[in-house]
């Protein structure tokens, strides 16, 4: 399996990118190919103390870098060299099995919409990361922004993407799929949330989904569900919401620990529980669901460890059945003309 790597996106390119390619080449056993500035990409390689290439990576050049500063929605138009439109060509004429970038969110989705193009009869793609829960799982939140508004048909094609996600790709036996409400009766939500929660009640009462019905912004976490489903602005505003409290109670653990001599001692004697909780509060890379192929999205801000999960994520996604399944699925995502207005 070779996983595409574009080795300029992101804040910390091309040096932690390359550590973490490397890692997950070693981790893994996947070939490893690294899009950008060959230059500079070697200047890592011998940074990190690495002479050659290691059998199973190698570097295909490219000239640009796609920056935040970039229209997301003309960048691989205009920058064809750029390292994430070269990464994106190579995988839609099957020189890989998957691209992971660190590079901008909007670039990326633009980029891979247009050249990888989506599985056909899937309306948008969805941009999907996997949150940790209380149980110590993980669950896929979906859409966190790519499809601000959104119909009813989009909300139901997520489910049934996240759906074949968590069960082929996560190997979660019938995954519980739920829809982000503002309450958990039926009754709850406007116009949209209804018209969701009524079709895929009844695609789960036809055996096609596992829908257990709306959950709210408590449960997220909870492992009460395993997909949760909702609009792009409501996603995106739950997921940085994470994001912001998870920063904030590390940082307050970190002053408590710092706080005295004796806190400092219980800090040491707790230093990698503090780090697995750290890890563990992480958010994971993002698919886009929706896409032809695999393309994960990885934080901007990602080092090495980040960098090698997006990449283990995307081996995952790469070996199982999930687009397979979400084209099979096709029919049973269709929503009566009435319900998509």
């Amino acid at each position: 399996m070779k996983i595409i790597i574009d080795a300029m996106g992101g804040d910390n390119a091309p040096l932690e990118i390359v550590k973490g390619a490397i890692d997950a080449h070693n981790k893994l056993g996947v070939d490893i190919i690294l899009v950008g500035s060959g230059e500079e990409i070697l200047r890592s390689f011998q940074s990190l103390g690495l002479g050659n290439l290691p059998d199973g990576v190698s570097v295909v050049n490219a000239s640009q870098v796609i920056t935040m500063e970039d229209d997301p929605a003309k960048a691989c138009r205009e920058k064809k060299d750029s390292s994430m439109t070269v990464a994106l060509n190579m995988l839609r004429d099957g020189l890989g099995e998957a691209v992971v970038s660190a590079g901008s969110t909007g670039a990326l989705l633009s980029g891979a919409t247009l050249i990888v193009k989506r599985i056909r009869g899937i309306r948008r793609a969805a941009l999907s990361p996997t949150v940790p829960t209380a149980v110590g799982g993980q669950a896929i939140l979906l859409d966190v922004g790519a499809n601000v508004d959104c119909t009813a048909e989009y909300l139901v094609q997520f489910a049934f993407m996240g759906y074949a996600y968590a069960k082929y790709a996560l190997k979660l036996n019938d995954p519980r799929v739920g829809l982000l409400n503002n309450g958990a009766e039926k009754s709850k939500g406007g116009k949209l949330q209804k018209e969701v929660h009524a079709f895929l009640s009844d695609a789960a009462g036809d055996g096609k989904i596992n829908f257990v019905g709306n959950v709210e912004g408590s449960d997220v976490l909870s492992g009460k569900v395993d997909v949760v489903v909702t609009d792009g602005f409501t996603g995106n505003v739950m997921l940085k919401s994470m994001e912001g409290m998870s920063s904030f109670l590390m940082s307050e653990l970190k002053g408590i620990f710092n706080g005295s001599t004796k806190n400092k001692l219980a800090g040491l004697a707790v230093r990698n529980d503090f780090k697995a909780l750290k890890a563990k509060l992480s958010v994971g890379g993002s698919i886009m669901l929706g896409i032809s192929k695999p393309v994960i999205k990885a934080h901007g801000s990602s080092k090495a460890a980040e960098i090698c999960a997006a990449i283990e994520q995307a081996a995952a996604v790469a070996s199982s059945d999930t687009m397979e399944e979400i084209t099979r699925r096709l029919e049973d995502m269709k929503v009566p003309e009435t319900e998509m207005n």
